[in-house]
């Protein structure tokens, strides 16, 4: 078999891409938007890498067309894309806003016309800025607004619309946006960053039961961003610097989800930081509803080296800081974003999962890809490389393991607005000229359409 061939996967696989409302569609003001956490976030000076932001980004509210000619090309069976939460519900809750439903609408038909399944994600962090600014994601109110929304867009969309999730990658909303600063809504905290990762949870099971009252046959997930923490060496401070930071980036969300538990040494890891007093009777059994499939986004293994931190003075530490760096063992190829390449880490993180959560829902795989920083709209070597190496380690899981893997949407379809990086990485299978908006297909759609093509001729 030719190493860069796609692996066999299961019948009834899905193959599709992904994208997310404000890294492509711009328009931000247009249409009765209302503010979003970033956009508020990118006003502030250096934040983002280059100053930009948002505001334009793909310009795909407005060429949303050829993101559909895009997909349609590719031959995927799929389209991962979310929903702005502003453009919806401007205040957050409230008067909705029809002009922002119209265009989800016409892009829902449009797929659907393709013969394209939408995978609608409902938040994938741009909060409306009204909710920050009565305590954001720290409030549980946010979590029960959020449940209303999510009934909005059901009510909208789910006639065609039946694969639902409800949050993307809720640590990156939580301790990037609200423990290190680095994300919005910018914010240094340890309670109140813990508290926003309880509260999206909280959201995540309000939502869930929010789309099957509106729309009962929906089939509903979460996407979790899971890295393996493997020690960076062999040493004790070292491997217990690994489980601290999976207990942050991993089990802090999985347990609760998947096992219907809070994690063992979590209380003790942030004796002090919290009372975690935000928890309430009852929460584990709405977090931990049963889910028709759980979407895995992984791009990387933590390589966790232990370093000091203050633990003597808790009230000063934010919830990130847990004593732990990255770094990658030595021979470890990096991407341009400094990222560890390791395929095992894929077949470690599903391959963990199925043993560690018995009755594990199917999985999606709903984001993995690789960002080159340079702007080469044509070939991509390293990114067909990194895909089949992927793909072929989750194929390892799913017959090592019997990890029920129902597909693999790469991240992203497009170049795009990378959060705090700006406009450097690029992820797309198709390449973006920012100042036109022209979308040209990189050497790796090519190949992926050509693999997509002799799958549907066998």
């Amino acid at each position: 078999m030719n190493p860069f061939d796609l692996p066999e996967m299961p019948a009834g696989f899905v193959w599709g891409a992904a994208t997310a409302a404000y890294q492509i569609e711009g328009a931000v003001a247009e249409d009765g938007r209302g503010d979003s956490i970033w956009d508020t976030f990118c006003r502030r000076p250096g934040v983002i890498a280059g100053g930009g932001s948002g505001a334009v980004a793909c310009d795909s509210y407005h060429r949303w067309r050829d993101d559909v000619d895009l997909l349609d090309g590719l031959g995927v069976d799929a389209y991962r894309f979310s929903v702005a939460w502003p453009r919806v519900l401007p205040a957050g809750h409230g008067a909705v806003n029809r002009a922002g439903l119209d265009h989800y609408d016409r892009l829902v038909d449009a797929l659907c016309e393709r013969g394209i399944r939408p995978f609608v994600t409902l938040y994938h962090w741009d909060l409306p800025q009204a909710l920050e600014d009565e305590g954001g994601w720290r409030s549980r109110d946010t979590a029960e607004r959020f449940a209303d929304y999510a009934a909005v867009v059901a009510g909208r969309l789910g006639d065609r619309a039946g694969d639902w999730i409800t949050l993307n990658e809720p640590y990156v909303s939580a301790i990037a946006g609200y423990a290190e600063g680095r994300h919005a809504p910018g914010a240094r905290e340890g309670h109140g960053a813990l508290a926003a990762a309880h509260h999206l949870l909280v959201g995540h099971g309000l939502a869930v039961e929010a789309l099957r009252s509106v729309r009962p046959q929906a089939r509903v997930g979460i996407t979790l961003n899971l890295s393996p923490a493997v020690p960076a060496t062999a040493t004790a401070a070292d491997e217990a610097a690994a489980n601290r930071m999976d207990l942050l980036l991993n089990r802090q969300f999985t347990d609760p989800v998947l096992g219907g538990t809070y994690p063992d040494g979590f209380e003790r890891l942030y004796a002090g930081v919290s009372d975690l007093s935000f928890r309430r009777p009852g929460d584990l059994e709405l977090i931990g509803a049963p889910l028709d499939f759980l979407g895995v986004n992984y791009y990387y293994r933590i390589h966790a080296a232990d370093v000091p931190y203050e633990q003597s003075d808790p009230v000063k530490r934010t919830a990130n800081d847990i004593g732990v760096r990255s770094a990658p063992r030595p021979g470890v190829p990096l991407t341009d974003l400094g990222w560890p390449i390791e395929p095992q880490g894929l077949y470690d993180t599903l391959t963990g999962l199925a043993g560690r959560y018995p009755g594990l829902p199917p999985v999606y795989v709903t984001e993995n890809g690789v960002a080159e920083v340079r702007d080469d709209p044509g070939a991509d070597p390293a990114r067909i490389r990194f895909v089949a190496e992927h793909l072929a380690a989750a194929a390892r899981a799913v017959t090592d393991a019997g990890v029920d893997l129902r597909g693999y949407f790469y991240w992203s379809l497009i170049d795009n607005f990378e959060w705090a990086r700006g406009y450097g990485p690029r992820f797309g299978l198709a390449h973006v000229d920012y100042s036109t908006g022209t979308r040209t297909p990189r050497a790796s759609y090519h190949w992926l359409r050509e693999q997509l093509t002799l799958r549907t001729q066998k």
